[in-house]
């Protein structure tokens, strides 16, 4: 593979050709709104909408009356309103939705809307809810989804402990934050059915759910979803596309509904806020012996992936380190706030961040070198899982270890300003990709189009990570063809193939075991085909550039085999399968891992209290890079959206109700708080590794916060139990300490720099 191919859309985005779904327009269309819930919790008593429909302009107006199907949605249960008819529990709740000429009455019509409420107490707090005498957002109460791990016994292990650390550890709510909002147009087709140019992270779930909301047939409804401007798991729920639909099949026009950022603020998902309370002990040496791990969750008022999230951090409660005794015990929990789903790392960076504290702490108990005390504790090559599953076997965690220890014995240190203090910090992550203990399906298909080019199509979603990058550079590589030989098509139910999600880290690793699966009968139909043609024997045959090769001559271009084959004799080839998974009946295990080793370097101004975040590295273990520019763009990224997550971002709730609604006071990292960014790879597998180049979406974010409050901790000597780290934290501290920083002025403090 050359792996530094250009992206094939590349230059139709930077040049602003390419057309995402927001920005398709139909004759006829029509302009939606949707309003919602005015209280995060309340009754709903009436709704009149007479004075909305006396507005020029308005042709529809709906409400949970005009749901034919099932009023709900959610991916592992449809417990969200479509249309809320009698409770509201979030602000992001919808009530009615609107379809006029134009944006601008839509939004006048939605104003005329008359909503009467009964208001009821809100939620806002999980361990609140908890509480016995807390009001009941549901009748069966108030915890969504509990989940626990048991490994031996943590009472007893904690009696043979000679250092224990005890904590609490709260990560915050976090904004997706992709450019384009949700939105698209959903247009009535002639038959019946209809098109749904939305974007989505699986179309042939979205197909599903909604023809569960409209009570048709699936096959009636036709999902159009790439491209998309960002997603990062926040589209793989539905959002916007219910309204849409009923307004379309109920005016028979084209509706577009795209949300503004404030709308979008109100009603989409979030990162789970979380509470971590863990209890580790070691004995003398560093061994850890006991590891105690409570989770309280904040999932808002609607199920969605809640549930999957919290396994996933139970699963890496202990991370890549191996523990004698383990109890986790995690609670989802229902509030009135935000509904809190699938976001890049998918509960790995809530836990990472408090274990890896842990063990940073754990080292200074011990009195030990925090790197030691991690190889102490590593997994080796050929042990279990987190939940005692067999995997696939890896050397992950101590090559990324290795790497990081390497480049922080090479950092050097230069003078500068006395009020300035530095620091590094290492952090590691272990994230399960692909199989999560359950079947895992994805296909793909080769084709011969009647342009003569080799057609690869898959289910999935380009929503801005490169996946048509990824499917050209495998494809060259399977079928030594070159990207002028090439189609690809994705993103459309009624042209592709069913290949899963694209969310999990997956993509990359089920379109290469697609095409290995695919290859070598695709090839083989093609020279079958032309050996048929030019009278060459068969096996002196095979594809190449342009063509079909015997040697190094061409005998057949793929357009002129193409014309001199039927359309019923035309090769396709398909798959079908399901992902390899762990043998042993483990809930929730994951069977393949990747792995990050991370290192920060800090400055902490101790007059602002501002923390800069000077260089930011990232090894990464995740088997053969497929495309280079992809992979360290997913990794930088991912790094940049995680120093956001451990500084700045913090989307706060109180009483209910967002105290930072919109991108003017919600902060997020610009390109001048980018630091120094480096990326190693570690493509090596073990022996025997016949699993193929992982995804690398999500492992670029977990440990990333950790190693930037270690680095903290190295420059001002204070541990960091919450995030983000805002310059208040930092002031108390230099306060609290001020007294002998400032007997340490007087001599110039040093700058963390690279050599």
């Amino acid at each position: 593979m050359s792996k530094s191919r250009k992206r094939p859309d590349g230059n139709d985005k930077v040049t602003g050709q390419l057309a995402y779904l927001t920005d398709r327009t139909f004759p006829e269309m029509l302009y939606a709104k949707v309003l919602r819930s005015a209280y995060p919790h309340a009754l709903i008593r009436s709704i009149c909408t007479e004075r909305a429909k006396e507005l020029p302009g308005v042709k529809a107006i709906i409400t949970h009356q005009d749901v034919s199907g099932v009023n709900g949605f959610g991916i592992i249960t449809p417990d969200q309103p479509v249309f809320c008819d009698e409770t509201v529990r979030f602000i992001g709740d919808a009530v009615a939705a609107v379809a006029a000429t134009s944006v601008e009455v839509a939004e006048e019509a939605i104003k005329r809307i008359d909503v009467t409420y009964d208001v009821l107490p809100v939620l806002d707090d999980p361990v609140k809810s908890l509480a016995k005498n807390a009001p009941k957002l549901r009748d069966d109460g108030n915890v969504l989804y509990k989940k626990s791990f048991t490994k031996g016994d943590v009472a007893e292990g904690f009696k043979h402990c000679t250092a224990v650390v005890e904590e609490t550890y709260h990560v915050p709510r976090q904004m997706h934050a992709y450019m384009e909002t949700e939105g698209g147009v959903v247009v009535p087709e002639a038959d019946g059915g209809i098109t749904v140019y939305m974007g989505t992270q699986h179309g042939f779930k979205d197909q599903f759910q909604l023809s569960r909301i409209l009570d048709v047939p699936k096959e009636s409804i036709r999902i159009v979803s790439s491209p998309m401007g960002g997603s990062f798991g926040g589209k793989d729920e539905l959002n916007v596309q219910p309204y849409a639909a009923l307004l379309a099949l109920k005016t028979n026009k084209p509706v577009k509904l795209h949300q503004t950022r404030a709308e979008s603020v109100i009603s989409s998902i979030k990162r789970h806020p979380m509470a971590i309370t863990i209890k580790t002990g070691a004995d003398e040496t560093g061994k850890v012996i006991a590891h105690d791990v409570k989770i309280v969750a904040d999932t808002g008022p609607y199920a969605t992936l809640g549930p999957a999230i919290l396994d996933f951090a139970v699963e890496h409660s202990a991370g890549p380190y191996r523990f004698e005794h383990i109890a986790v015990d995690g609670t989802s929990v229902l509030t009135n706030n935000a509904v809190s789903g699938e976001f890049r790392g998918f509960g790995g960076n809530q836990i990472t961040f408090a274990l890896e504290n842990q063990m940073d702490r754990l080292a200074e108990q011990v009195g030990m070198c925090p790197l030691a005390l991690r190889k102490l504790n590593l997994r080796g090559e050929h042990d279990l899982g987190p939940l005692e599953q067999r995997i696939v076997p890896t050397t992950g965690a101590s090559d990324v270890l290795e790497n990081v220890e390497r480049l922080k014995d090479q950092l050097e240190f230069k003078k500068d300003h006395p009020f300035v203090r530095t620091g590094v910090g290492i952090a590691m992550a272990m994230h399960g990709g692909d199989a999560l203990g359950v079947l895992d399906g994805a296909g793909g298909r080769l084709s011969l189009s009647d342009e003569g080019k080799i057609d690869v199509s898959f289910g999935f979603e380009e929503v801005g990570q490169g996946i048509v990058a990824v499917i050209e550079e495998l494809t060259i590589a399977a079928l030594q063809c070159d990207e002028d030989d090439i189609t690809i098509t994705i993103g459309d139910t009624n042209r592709v193939p069913h290949s899963g999600s694209t969310t999990a880290s997956r993509g990359t690793s089920m379109v290469w075991h697609a095409l290995e699966r695919m290859k070598q009968e695709f090839k083989e139909k093609l020279c079958e085909q032309a050996a048929l043609i030019t009278d060459e024997p068969v096996n002196d045959l095979c594809l190449g550039t342009g063509g079909i090769y015997k040697g190094e001559e061409q005998v057949l271009t793929y357009r002129s085999l193409r014309e001199q084959v039927t359309s019923e004799a035309n090769v396709v080839v398909e798959t079908t399968f399901d992902f390899p998974t762990t043998p042993d009946e483990v809930d929730g295990g994951h069977y393949l891992y990747t792995f990050a080793g991370v290192l920060a370097a800090v400055e902490v101004d101790l007059l602002t209290g501002q923390v800069t975040v000077t260089h930011l590295h990232q090894a990464i273990s995740a088997g053969e890079v497929v495309n280079e520019l992809g992979y360290k763009g997913q990794i930088e990224g991912g790094g940049v959206m995680s120093l956001g997550y451990s500084i700045m971002e913090d989307m706060g709730m109180e009483q209910g109700h967002y105290l930072k609604p919109n991108f003017d006071t919600y902060m997020l990292p610009t390109i001048s708080d980018v630091p120094r960014l480096t990326v190693d790879s570690i493509e090596k597998l073990p022996d025997g590794d016949v699993h193929g180049p992982r995804g690398v979406g999500e492992i670029g974010t977990v440990a990333v916060a950790p190693a930037i409050t270690k680095a903290i901790h190295d420059a001002l000597g204070i541990w960091i139990n919450k995030i983000p780290v805002d310059p208040s934290t930092i002031l108390q501290a230099v306060e609290k300490e001020g007294a002998t920083w400032w007997n340490e002025f007087e001599n110039e403090q040093p700058i963390v720099s690279h050599k």
